[in-house]
């Protein structure tokens, strides 16, 4: 059973290169895309972050909030951290107000993100062919995200508890991974990390389903 949609590190790499970082609209359209990987969330719940909500000190993590105003805290790579205080340098806001606004200082919805995404992904098509035939969403970044903590070899229930993903079976109870065991996942998960092959995982039918779930 093939996994739909799967977008591998240099087609994320690809994207994620294409803001105009020199320019606000593309500078927060680059932590954006960093953020869905790296977390692994919702499109809304990325973009109902506050500064608030990061902690922007060692150990780096964000609280996210998601469907049934479940909270849940993932860690953060340095690098976006480094990145987000770039972002609100260049566009301060208060504690409390949004991170990702549009020109008008208005809160991004979902709708502009796809928007933009599809031209990043249309403009990244030039470095990678194959992009050209992918369907991209900010939800793929999720997905992504999954398929590749599944491929580093990170346990199953942590991946549930970073994605805030309730199990179907509501006969099994999955333990909440802490803060620590997520960010030992996060290590095998580096920015740059490459799969060389088709790992056993991918033999795995009821895996490969809750995959295409997410």
């Amino acid at each position: 059973m093939p996994v739909r949609q799967e977008l591998h590190m240099h087609k994320i790499e690809a994207i994620r290169a294409q803001p105009d970082r020199t320019q606000l609209e593309g500078q927060r359209d680059h932590v954006l895309l960093w953020l869905l990987y790296n977390t692994g969330a919702r499109i809304q719940e990325v973009l109902n972050l506050c500064p608030a909500d990061i902690r922007f000190d060692p150990p780096n993590c964000v609280r996210l909030l998601g469907k049934g105003r479940r909270e849940r805290i993932c860690p953060l790579w340095p690098e976006i951290v480094e990145l987000l205080k770039a972002l609100l340098q260049r566009q301060p806001c208060a504690s409390n107000e949004r991170l990702f606004v549009n020109r008008y200082g208005m809160p991004l919805g979902p709708s502009g993100v796809r928007f933009k995404l599809t031209q990043y992904v249309r403009s990244a098509a030039a470095v990678v062919p194959t992009l050209a035939s992918n369907k991209i969403s900010p939800h793929t970044f999720r997905h992504a995200a999954a398929v590749h903590l599944v491929a580093a070899g990170v346990d199953v229930t942590v991946i549930r508890s970073w994605l805030g993903h309730a199990s179907l079976d509501t006969t099994n109870h999955y333990a909440q991974a802490n803060l620590d065991t997520k960010r030992e996942a996060l290590q095998r998960l580096q920015p740059h990390s490459k799969i060389d092959k088709p790992p056993p995982w991918r033999r795995n039918e009821d895996l490969l389903t809750w995959l295409e779930s997410l």
